[in-house]
């Protein structure tokens, strides 16, 4: 059934969201440091807005996206988005078709991600990758709920479990800050690090909003990323 939520137009409207060149950089990044191959079969749940799916495919990633409001498929007309309600639905592809799994911001969508695993693993290739972004309840319990689709927080615990019941492989859970300057400066980090003892979220992001200084806002308001591979025997009792 196709939705138009006006979701997308809301929470994602040009002055909430602006767009910029952080889906670049972000993509980028997750290609290097997951190994992610130019010619992949790759799949995003919950693409939306497309920025980070457009990435994707300009890097040579062969995209396809799902998500529940249909708006998602009028800012991508270039790459096949299915409407799909990832709570029930199943996913409109073959077992074993995609090389890549990706959502980011999806899963706190869901009460039960237990629909959502399984569709996922049914249509991952074995041996191929799962990777998941999810606001860490740790750090953003007092502005989780500010999104009114937002019905399950996860922390590292929680998420690490998901994976581990599914059987998957090679799995890593982390806290993850989004700030590119951070990736890949550990002194940057370990500042970040202790900001994040002295403040929290609110304070973070009053400060960044006087000062213009993202650091603040992003040393603390934080992401649990998760990663798995799908096991090469191809069989999962659920």
């Amino acid at each position: 059934m196709i939705m138009n939520l006006n979701y997308l137009k809301t929470t994602y409207s040009s002055k909430r969201a602006p767009q910029s060149n952080y889906p670049n950089q972000f993509v980028n990044y997750l290609i290097n440091r997951f190994n992610i191959q130019k010619g992949d079969l790759f799949l995003e749940i919950g693409c939306g807005r497309g920025d980070f799916l457009q990435e994707f495919s300009n890097a040579g990633m062969k995209c396809s996206g799902i998500d529940l409001d249909s708006d998602a498929q009028n800012y991508s007309p270039n790459i096949d988005i299915k409407i799909v309600d990832i709570t029930k639905d199943l996913f409109p592809f073959e077992d074993n078709t995609f090389d890549i799994i990706y959502h980011k911001s999806v899963i706190e969508h869901v009460y039960s991600p237990i629909h959502l695993m399984k569709e996922s693993l049914r249509v991952l290739k074995p041996g191929g990758k799962l990777i998941i972004l999810t606001p860490d309840w740790v750090s953003q319990m007092k502005v989780f709920y500010e999104d009114i689709t937002h019905c399950r927080p996860y922390d590292i615990s929680a998420l690490n479990d998901a994976l581990q019941m599914f059987n998957m492989n090679e799995i890593h859970i982390e806290k993850f800050r989004q700030l590119p300057i951070l990736w890949n400066n550990r002194f940057l980090t370990l500042l970040a690090k202790l900001l994040s003892l002295l403040i929290g979220t609110l304070t973070g992001r009053k400060m960044t909003k006087v000062t213009g200084i993202k650091f603040f806002r992003w040393s603390v308001e934080l992401m649990i990323l998760g990663y798995g591979e799908k096991k090469l025997a191809n069989k999962y009792d659920y």
